[in-house]
């Protein structure tokens, strides 16, 4: 059974474009037929998979507004993964939808039934709840939440997990938490290993055994265009995700 996994958290610079990139390289280094869609107007996703946002025609826009079919914007990657590539022209996505009809249902009727050409697809979200994320929600069967160990954490995770519910109630309701990530994560902070303890109290096995380091392999990767499974494999980042994607398809077998 495929999964689309919508990486999600309101709360910026918490990892999730990261998340998302090298999750799906992660993924597609195992074998996995993934799809990454980058749904966030800065296009950080699309640059970090090594596709320059400012050449894109066309983009995710275009898709979105249905003027392009998905074979015609989705890019192949250095790392095997596809890429639904965006720029800043999603901006005016939001305005867009608002006039469509069936306006939370874009992507999910915009996937389809291309969805079963991958095993995984991947949403890369904005740190916004808007239309843009609340579609992403309505396509995907599970909720990835990337998020650091500190004193904020918890109060924003709450917003999601009401909006996760409203969604599972009124439009989707195959919608479930996939896992809860621990980013940026520093075992020697009193904080974090507080918080860390908190959320497995909280939330059990939904919290992943994987733990994501603060490391500056991964966040030098995106300036090279590429995911740290490729920039530097055997770093603690790299390992982190590879780690990630064994634990989330041992998850799905078991």
């Amino acid at each position: 059974m495929n999964k689309v996994i919508a990486v999600a958290n309101q709360k910026g610079g918490v990892g999730k474009t990261t998340t998302s990139v090298n999750l799906s390289a992660a993924l597609a280094g195992l074998g996995a037929r993934v799809l990454l869609i980058d749904l966030d107007p800065q296009g950080n996703a699309t640059m970090g998979s090594g596709i320059d946002k400012y050449a894109l025609n066309p983009s995710i826009y275009e898709w979105l507004m249905g003027e392009v079919a998905l074979g015609d914007v989705c890019l192949p990657t250095v790392a095997g993964y596809e890429l639904l590539p965006a720029n800043i022209d999603l901006t005016a996505a939001e305005v867009g939808l608002m006039q469509k009809e069936r306006r939370e249902f874009v992507i999910a009727d915009g996937l389809g039934q291309q969805q079963s050409s991958y095993d995984y697809i991947i949403i890369d979200c904005p740190p916004s709840l808007n239309i843009l994320t609340v579609n992403a929600l309505v396509s995907a069967t599970g909720v990835l939440v990337p998020m650091q160990c500190e004193y904020y954490a918890l109060e924003g995770l709450s917003a999601l997990l009401d909006t996760v519910e409203g969604i599972r109630t009124s439009a989707n309701p195959q919608l479930q938490i996939e896992g809860l990530l621990r980013t940026m994560y520093d075992a020697r902070n009193s904080l974090s290993r507080d918080v860390s303890r908190q959320l497995i109290q909280y939330f059990g096995d939904k919290v992943y055994r994987t733990v994501v380091p603060r490391n500056v392999r991964l966040a030098e990767a995106p300036s090279h265009g590429l995911p740290v499974t490729l920039y530097d494999r055997g770093s603690r980042g790299s390992l982190a995700y590879q780690a990630l994607a064994s634990e989330m398809q041992k998850r799905q077998t078991a």
